[in-house]
Formats: C-alpha cells, sequence, structure tokens
C-alpha cells in the first residue's frame, strides 16, 4: 500500500435475485469485494415480504463472525463492503440503507460520491425527509421514495437530479435494481449463476460464486431483475463516459474485470510503458512494492530486460485496519507490513516500481529501508502521472494541499522520498496503455479537468453538522 490513510479504497456492492441462499452468495461475494471498503459491512436479504438485515462496523468476517447466515431466509438480498467517502465512518452510516415507504421496505447500497448532496438534502428536507445518517446513499433512498409512477420511471427522474458518480444496489418487494451514473465513473456487472441474476462492483465477485459474466451495466441505465426476468431501462447518458482510470492502475483487484476489460493486463501494459518512457541505466534488478505494484513491475521487467525479483515481501497478517500499540511500535511499521531481503537488494542497483505516490512519506520510508538493507541505488518508477488534483467521485484522495506532487516538482519529490532517480508515467503513456480511448476516461486526479463540476461546499463531511452524536 501507499501513504495510507491518505490513499483509499471506494466501497463494494453485490445483489442477487433468484437465489436458492442469497446470503451465502452474497457473503462470498463481499469477500472478493473486501478490497473495496473495511470500515463497515451489511447484508440484507427478503423473500418479497419479511426483510432480514445485519450489518456492522469492521471487516466482513469481523461484523458476520457470531451471525447465521441460515437465518437469512428468502430468494434475493443485496451487500455493501464501505470505506466512507461521503459521511463519516459511523455504525449509522454503515449500508445497506433500509428504507420504509408505508408497508413497503427498500435497501440500497453504494458506490461513489454525490457531489451536489447539500443541496439535495435540504429539499427533501422542506419537504418533510428526516434523515438518520450523514451518508449520500441514504439520499438516493429519500430522492427515490419522494417521485411518482413506476420503479423504474421514479429512478430515472433521481438520475437525473443527481450529480456525481454512483453504482448502485437496491432491493426492493419485487426484485433488484442496479444502476450507474451517466458517465460510468464506478463499475457495475451483471453476471449469471443457474437461474439466479448477479450483480457486482466487480468481475471476481462473480468467480467466487461461479457465476457466469455477461456484461457491464452501461452508464446511465437501470437495470431490473424480478420475476420477470431481466429488463433494463435507459436513462440519462453523456456522449462519453468518463470511467475512472484509477480503477485500472489501483483500485481493482487484477484477476477483476472492470469496465469490459482485465485488470492484469492493463497493469503489466503500464509496467511496460513506464520501461519504454523511463529506463534506468545501469540497473541490476526489478522489485514491485507489494502488492499494488507487482503486475506494473512485471511489465517493468518484461520491457526492460531486467530480472524480475521479489526483493520485498509483505506479510498478510498486517491487515489494512492493523493498530500499531505504541510510538515505538509505530516507527517500525512499514517494516511490520513489508520486509526487504537483504540477500536479493545488497549492492544492487534497484528499480523499485509501485503503481502511484500520495504523500510521499511511505516512499520515503521504503527507500530508507532498501538503503540499510544494502541496496546501492534506488531508482523510483512510478506506473501513473502525478496525482495532484483530489478526487471526489468515491476516492479519498487528499485533499490538494497533501499531494506531494501538487506542491513539489518531481526532482523535489525525488529529494523528498531519498530515491537516486524518480521518474512518473507520462499522461500519454498511461492513456496508451489503456484498453479504451483516452476521452472514455476520468482522469481528474491527474489533469484538474472534473467532468462534474464540484461545487464549493462539498467535503466528506459537509452533512456532518445535522448529525447529533452522543457522548460515549
Amino acid at each position: 500500500m501507499h501513504d495510507l490513510p491518505s490513499k483509499r479504497e471506494e466501497c463494494g456492492i453485490f445483489g442477487v435475485y433468484g437465489a436458492d441462499d442469497p446470503a451465502t452468495l452474497i457473503y462470498l461475494g463481499l469477500y472478493s469485494l473486501q478490497h473495496r471498503g473495511q470500515e463497515s459491512a451489511g447484508i440484507v436479504v427478503s423473500d418479497g415480504t419479511k426483510v432480514v438485515s445485519h450489518k456492522g462496523m469492521g471487516l466482513l468476517s469481523d461484523v458476520f463472525k457470531h451471525q447465521d447466515l441460515a437465518g437469512f431466509k428468502g430468494y434475493m438480498g443485496i451487500g455493501h463492503v464501505r470505506y466512507s467517502t461521503t459521511g463519516s465512518s459511523m455504525l449509522r452510516n454503515a449500508q445497506p440503507f433500509l428504507v420504509e415507504q408505508i408497508d413497503r421496505i427498500f435497501a440500497l447500497g453504494h458506490n461513489g460520491n454525490i457531489v451536489n448532496i447539500e443541496r439535495l438534502r435540504r429539499k427533501l428536507e422542506a419537504k418533510g425527509s428526516i434523515f438518520q445518517t450523514s451518508a449520500d446513499s441514504e439520499l438516493i433512498a429519500h430522492l427515490m421514495l419522494h417521485k411518482k409512477g413506476k420503479l423504474e420511471e421514479r429512478l430515472v427522474n433521481v438520475f437525473e437530479e443527481l450529480r456525481g458518480s454512483w453504482s448502485i444496489v437496491m432491493l426492493t418487494p419485487d426484485g433488484i435494481v442496479a444502476g450507474r451514473d451517466p458517465y460510468g465513473i464506478r463499475p457495475l456487472c451483471i453476471g449469471r449463476k443457474g437461474d439466479a441474476i448477479v450483480f457486482a462492483s466487480e468481475t471476481c465477485a462473480l468467480d467466487i460464486i461461479e457465476a457466469e459474466y455477461i456484461r457491464d451495466v452501461q452508464p446511465g441505465e437501470i437495470v431490473i431483475a424480478d420475476k420477470n426476468g431481466l429488463r433494463s431501462v435507459q436513462g440519462p447518458r453523456k456522449p462519453n463516459p468518463a470511467m475512472c482510470v484509477f480503477e485500472f492502475i489501483y483500485f481493482a483487484r487484477p484477476d477483476s474485470k472492470v469496465f469490459g476489460h482485465g485488470v492484469y493486463g492493463v497493469r503489466k501494459a503500464l509496467g511496460l510503458q513506464a520501461a519504454l518512457e523511463n529506463p534506468a541505466e545501469g540497473a541490476d534488478i526489478v522489485v514491485p512494492m507489494p502488492a499494488s505494484g507487482n503486475y506494473a513491475a512485471l511489465g517493468y521487467a518484461q520491457g526492460s530486460g531486467l530480472p524480475y525479483e521479489y526483493g520485498v515481501i509483505r506479510n498478510h497478517y498486517i491487515g489494512r485496519t492493523f493498530i500499531l500499540p505504541s510510538p515505538a511500535v509505530r516507527n517500525l511499521g512499514v517494516r511490520l507490513k513489508l520486509n526487504p531481503v537483504r540477500e536479493i537488494l545488497k549492492d544492487k542497483s534497484v528499480v523499485v516500481v509501485d503503481d502511484s505516490i500520495v504523500r510521499g512519506t511511505t516512499s520515503r520510508l521504503r527507500t530508507r529501508t532498501l538503503r540499510q538493507v544494502g541496496a546501492r541505488e534506488t531508482h523510483m518508477r512510478i506506473s501513473c502521472p502525478p496525482i495532484r488534483y483530489p478526487c471526489y467521485y468515491g476516492i479519498d484522495f487528499a485533499n490538494r494541499g497533501e499531494l506531494i506532487a501538487c506542491t513539489h516538482t518531481t526532482d523535489q519529490v525525488r529529494d523528498f522520498i531519498e530515491a537516486d532517480s524518480l521518474k512518473y508515467l507520462s499522461l500519454d503513456g498511461m492513456f496508451r496503455a489503456m484498453p479504451l480511448p483516452a476521452n472514455h476516461f476520468c482522469a481528474a486526479c491527474f489533469t484538474g479537468k472534473y467532468p462534474v463540476r464540484i461545487s464549493d461546499e462539498f467535503t466528506k463531511t459537509c452533512l456532518e453538522p445535522h448529525l447529533i452524536v452522543p457522548d460515549g
């Protein structure tokens, strides 16, 4: 990982209709999507009349440690793993959200950020809506309940009011609904397992339950799975999509397909392009920073002809939520998670490949560690351009002042991380490695060109004043 907590994941969503045991399928699917969010997890299952829900803070395995999934009776359900990108990390913001309309219960799980949330929420509050959370996902549910007409008509109208990014799964009394924003910023795919229809953020969640990938939900599309089968309604859609390029660079699992293309191959292509653009003269070996740099480093090694070595070993028992107990131990945090192999690195000129640099502090600690075990030179190669702008669409990048590439030149970043050389992949080189045209992607974190305008008042916690949190 890199410079945490300055760069974190978004959320993972999963839904299934027509299954004998939906809770188990959802649990397995969410387990495959755990990399997308580790703060909270939840599952909601229904038989069309009764709804069973459980959610909590922490990893999926912690939240459901003592929960008997056999008690989740039904044939449809949705699940969610969360990292908070709008709204604080607290139980009331955990998803899926449950909302009632007379005697009908709906549940919703959301991946993304609604950037006009404050204006829409004040509008709904003026109409009498009472909000229980500070998360934008609840807003979508309230908007839907205020609309009139058939479900799909209401959702089309909701999509026309929202601004930002969203992939959603919704449990209704009649079925499962899935949808994406008009730009398709966040991924969402459709699968089939026997007679059951499955929706998931990434295809790795389909693989674990042995479901067949059918296709992606298209930008602006609303897909409904119910007793009548699978049907689609096209909502608002932009001429060109703006899919998050960082899904390919970092966020998605390498064994997934997102936006219709395999992540593993794209990351190798990024590394190959980095080797073509930024060779390291006189280097002896290529070493990835596990696990995010593994596949770009493989591409770099193949492109440069240098040996590929696992010179840094990851301790898999140190999780992303690992809390270091004392200052003395915290100072060893990098070594606890990633330990260099002295006999591979000693007296070597090493090309270190990673996917990105955010604040630079972790990169500096790693460079120092490599030198301590005897590396003669460290040449850092990054498989994307410098991150200079925040993301407002579902990635919790630091604010602009904390992004080191925003305030420092490449040479200054090199000096800060104490590397012998530092080279980023160019913007053009990054797009050459992508399987889709450049105008199909959002690359605002590199360029500052946001496909959806951001209001000045929007922040991750812009709704926090609405909450009263009791002491203790």
